[in-house]
């Protein structure tokens, strides 16, 4: 706080040897008492109208009549006057009943604190739960989105313009439905411009990548929206003008979207990998652990399988499991390798705090999940923003995916193809959440909230089954090459680049005749179709008479 006063008092002094040089007198304001009113406290717990001055009020009416007194000026404080008509008497008179209330800031901005949900100390909780109350989902949400309500509530039927520089999250993955489902409808809040994500950095020593936007809103809507676009997230933006600006800091209608446990589109269900929970007792992490168990107990290999998550699909890594689903007793009780990891299994989970993982402790040779399909389309939770696409691929039943991917259980080569395109990716990059600025890839609020086409004809289906095989074969030939070689946008092969072309134009096909111009064309587009498809599900039927 002293340090902020001593900054507005050089800022002070800086505008005074500016009038000085303009008007060519020397004006001087030494020695400096005069400050500016700066308050260190928890602005979650304050209460922001007591920041005025106590006697400064707004007046609004069709006509103020103004009373003169001989008594000090500050009787009557500041007096901000919205009329028609002012009356100004020099002794009592009958006047008009004008309504008052305290006056609000013009402007409320600033950089409020970046805690994740998950990071937060208990006091720092108390304070989000007392902005959102009751609201519901709000356990998941940053710190910093309680400015955003505060704010709302208190700027509610006046003109005052708040912005705040603040991670992306607020407007990525789960939290934009919680969040501005508050704000939008039940404090009214438009947005009046928005920076899309860009990397803030500053001369700190050491200081963390952060990925921030930056949103400033009201209570009241305006002709004069703006949206300032990153093509660098390092680099300078491009500001364009648009006629509304939704929770997605794009441009559109305020359309949010929540969790959903099922698609809105008759595709199949994408659910999780299986998650071990076993202390990392049942997982072989190296070939040579592997050789090993082999050379002491080479029977136990019908009960090994490949074990694949996010990293090891990616990047071409080998890790082992333990799949004892169909073990007989004997076998798990004769086998010393065995019994000795099991073992650590059920003691690891007996001792767990969590009541659930306790329980796991009566079947400590399986994993929590023990789902092993056929054939499944396997998705990365977690993938670099730099790739233009997300690697997927197919797998079958003797690779065990783990929770840290999802998957479709027999997936088809026609939504392989929609899944992996330039269209899809548009709302992957507006919808889902992030770690840092990497894709985090959610089954409920990306996948199953994603406006597939519909009623493609057959033409246009084969089309993209044709290029989606086309890609998969075109993989096969690099053996020596993973999935963050063959799609890091430095070494993607040629053919490759020229592959996912031919299947982004058939999913655009499939969608419409017209050539979509860019990204954002794309966006606005699934937009409205999300809007068109969910709709039914929010019209509100009339009652019979």
């Amino acid at each position: 706080a002293r340090i902020a006063e001593v900054a507005m008092w050089l800022i002070d002094h800086q505008m005074n040897m500016l009038v000085s040089a303009e008007f060519g007198q020397y004006f001087v304001r030494l020695p400096l008492r005069k400050a500016a009113k700066i308050f260190n406290d928890n602005a979650l717990q304050l209460d922001w109208s007591k920041l005025r001055t106590s006697n400064t009020y707004d007046v609004y009416a069709d006509e103020v009549n103004i009373l003169t007194a001989n008594e000090p000026e500050t009787h009557y404080g500041t007096l901000n006057v919205h009329a028609k008509q002012v009356n100004i008497f020099a002794t009592e008179d009958t006047y008009s009943v004008a309504q008052t209330r305290k006056a609000h800031f013009d402007y409320i901005f600033g950089n409020p604190p970046f805690i994740g949900s998950k990071l937060m100390s208990e006091e720092q909780r108390k304070d989000l739960v007392q902005i959102f109350g009751n609201t519901e989902g709000s356990g998941v949400m940053d710190y910093v989105t309680a400015w955003y309500v505060k704010a709302a509530q208190y700027v509610q039927n006046t003109q005052t313009k708040v912005a705040f520089v603040s991670t992306n999250s607020i407007a990525q993955g789960e939290q934009v439905g919680i969040l501005w489902h508050l704000l939008f409808n039940f404090y009214k809040i438009k947005i009046h411009f928005a920076h899309q994500t860009f990397k803030w950095q500053n001369e700190a020593k050491g200081n963390a990548a952060v990925y921030c936007v930056i949103v400033g809103f009201a209570n009241y809507d305006t002709a004069d929206k703006y949206i300032f676009e990153y093509s660098d997230i390092k680099g300078e933006p491009q500001a364009q003008k648009v006629r509304n600006i939704n929770p997605y800091l794009t441009s559109g209608s305020d359309t949010f979207i929540t969790r959903r446990n099922q698609p809105i589109w008759a595709v199949p269900p994408m659910r999780k990998g299986n998650m071990p929970v076993d202390g990392g007792h049942l997982i072989i992490n190296s070939e040579i652990e592997l050789k090993e168990i082999l050379e002491k107990e080479p029977n136990l290999e019908k009960y090994i399988k490949k074990l694949i998550g996010a990293e090891e699909f990616i990047n071409n890594k080998n890790r082992w499991c333990f799949w004892l689903v169909n073990a007989t007793p004997d076998e798990l009780r004769t086998s010393t390798i065995l019994k000795d990891r099991i073992e650590k299994v059920k003691n690891m989970r007996s001792k767990s705090t969590d009541a659930a993982t306790r329980k796991l402790a009566d079947f400590p040779y399986q994993f929590r999940e023990i789902n092993n399909y056929s054939s499944y389309i396997i998705v990365p939770s977690v993938s670099s923003e730099n790739r233009k696409y997300i690697p997927m691929g197919f797998l079958d039943d003797q690779t065990i995916p783990t929770n840290l991917v999802l998957i479709v259980p027999n997936g088809t080569l026609y939504l392989f193809g929609q899944l992996t395109s330039q269209m899809h990716m548009a709302w992957v990059k507006y919808t889902c959440g992030r770690l840092k600025s990497d894709f985090r890839y959610s089954n409920t609020i990306v996948y199953n909230n994603y406006p597939f086409p519909q009623n493609v004809s057959e033409v246009n289906k084969k089309k993209v089954e044709e290029a989606a095989k086309n890609i998969l074969e075109i993989r096969a030939t690099y053996k020596n090459s993973s999935l963050a070689d063959l799609y890091d946008p430095l070494s993607m092969p040629p053919d490759l680049v020229k592959a996912h072309q031919i299947l982004d134009k058939a999913v655009d096909l499939c969608y419409r005749p017209q050539a979509f111009a860019n990204e954002l064309s794309r966006i606005e587009y699934l937009f409205g179709l999300y809007e068109d498809y969910t709709a039914p599900m929010f019209k509100i039927e009339k009652k019979k008479k």
